[in-house]
Formats: C-alpha cells, structure tokens, sequence
C-alpha cells in the first residue's frame, strides 16, 4: 500500500489551532508567524476539500469535518509525543505496566522498586492498585501481583511467597489481650474472606466465635482503622513491618493462619517483553530474600 505524502506541519498548525480556536496563539505555540499558520490550515483545507474552519471577526469556529478530524490527530501527536520520550541517551525507554494488590504494593513492593529503577533505568513501571479483582486485559497489565492458589483462567502464575495472618493492634488494646480467647471479646476487624478469623482460632486451638465486625476491602484500610483504636486487624505482619518496628502496631500472639500465596501472574497470550522478563527475574530475586529472611 502506498502511502500519502502527510503534510505535518499544516496538520499540525490545524491541531494547535483547534485547541486554542486562535491562528495567533497557535503561532505562539508553535514559534511562527500567524500567517504562517493560517496558511498551513488553507493548504490543509484545499487538500482535503473541506473547510476546517469559520473565520470570525474575534478567532475561529471549527466546523464539523474539523471537529472529526481533531481527535486522531491529537491521539497521533499525543502517541508520537510518548514514544520519542522513551528515547534518552542513545537508549529507548520501555514501559511496563503492573497491577498489584495494594497491600503488597503499599508494604512490601514499593519500598524495594527503588532497588529496581537503579538496576533498569530505562525501564519505567507504571503501577496500579487493586483489592485483588483484577482485569488483565481489560486493564492492558503486562504482568498482575494477586493473592490466592495460583489458578487463574488462561494465566500463566509464578508463586512468590506467603505472608501468614496475625492479629494486629494498637498498644493499648494489646494490652489488654491476655490469650488469644481475648480476641474473640474485641471489635474483629476482617476482609471479605469469612474463613480467615476462624482459621486464625483454629490455628490457636480455641473455638471461633462469631465475627461481626466491620468487613474491608483492603488489608491497608483495615490496619488503618486498628491504628485509629477501632479494633483487632487480621492481617499479613510482613506486610506492615514499619508499623510493628516503629510500635503504632503491636502483633500480641504468635499465631498466624495462611490462607494463599502472592503470584506474578500474566496471561498467557501475552508475549514477554525485554521490560517484562527483566523485572519478573528482580522480582523473583527479591521474593527468594523475602522467603529467607521470614523462614
């Protein structure tokens, strides 16, 4: 197929033009004359056989064959403008784009990217959050970190590791907690997972009680509302290690529950890229340390 000669600077002109419905504030963006740019346009509009816009005594109105013309030049220009970024110092940027569940990515991943940017500067990590429903596809993700048994329709998953449940707590409620029965008579805080406080009972032996305290959508909010005093939090302590380390949270009993794994997950129709598999081998190096360092 051969293509069409494009006329980049009139296009160009037409979409600054467009924006500000101004020939002279055009021009002052794209450093010409005004009748520099009034001539790009009625070279466009003699090209293309349509009148692209009104001219009015006080600036401009674009017409319809304009208004249709306008968005995929700005998606154009806006595309090419993100591609020659990815250019710097002789080297192409690449991009990866990542979901994670927001717990892991507030308290454990984050903290550890910086390691990441330092061995792959030209990589660029765009990070999302989620609360463990995720969308792959839909979402356009190279690669999504989740929680669970690892079986995921057409998903390829690579386990990374545990983080086990305790209880957590702000000092004063520790306090008070003499047993872990004790917990069942405080405000149980827990996720939409039903079986995570009675497996943490179980775990110590004691018969579940009812659970009826507020349900959260996310472990971050969860052991945030346990700093604020509202209740025990049942959440992974490796995730909250600078909360525990600095004492705002206390973890009163050694009694954990596991109810799944972390996975970097990719569908399997997706293609690796050069971005991809360098931050799947950081992050699998990054996962043997964590195992190690919490075995």
């Amino acid at each position: 197929m051969v293509r069409p000669h494009l006329p980049l600077n009139a296009l160009r002109a037409f979409e600054a033009a467009a924006r500000h419905l101004s020939f002279t504030r055009a021009a002052i963006e794209l450093c010409v004359t005004q009748a520099a740019v009034s001539h790009q346009v009625k070279q466009l509009e003699q090209r293309l056989g349509v009148t692209l816009f009104r001219r009015l005594p006080r600036g401009l109105m674009i017409t319809e064959e304009g208004l249709a013309l306008l968005p995929t030049l700005e998606d154009s220009f806006d595309r090419m403008a993100d591609m020659l970024e990815r250019f710097e110092g002789g080297h192409m940027r690449e991009v990866l784009v990542l979901g994670a569940v927001g717990t892991l990515a507030v308290g454990w991943l984050l903290p550890r990217l910086g390691d990441f940017r330092e061995r792959h500067p030209f990589i660029d990590v765009r990070l999302s959050t989620n609360n463990n429903r995720v969308d792959i596809a839909a979402e356009g993700l190279d690669y999504a970190i989740r929680f669970g048994n690892g079986a995921w329709h057409d998903t390829e998953a690579l386990p990374l590791f545990e983080a086990p449940l305790s209880a957590l707590c702000v000092q004063a409620m520790a306090a008070q907690l003499k047993t872990p029965e004790d917990v069942g008579r405080q405000t149980m805080l827990r996720s939409y997972r039903t079986d995570e406080w009675p497996g943490w009972f179980e775990a110590a032996d004691i018969e579940p009680p009812p659970v009826t305290g507020p349900v959260f959508d996310s472990s971050v909010l969860m052991v945030e509302a346990a700093l604020q005093g509202a209740g025990v939090a049942l959440a992974p302590p490796l995730m909250f290690s600078r909360h525990l380390a600095s004492g705002a949270l206390q973890q009163p009993f050694a009694v954990y529950v596991s109810k799944g794994s972390y996975w970097l997950t990719r569908l399997k129709s997706r293609s690796v890229t050069p971005a991809m598999s360098a931050f799947r081998t950081w992050l699998v190096e990054m996962a043997e340390e964590t195992r190690r360092d919490t075995a």
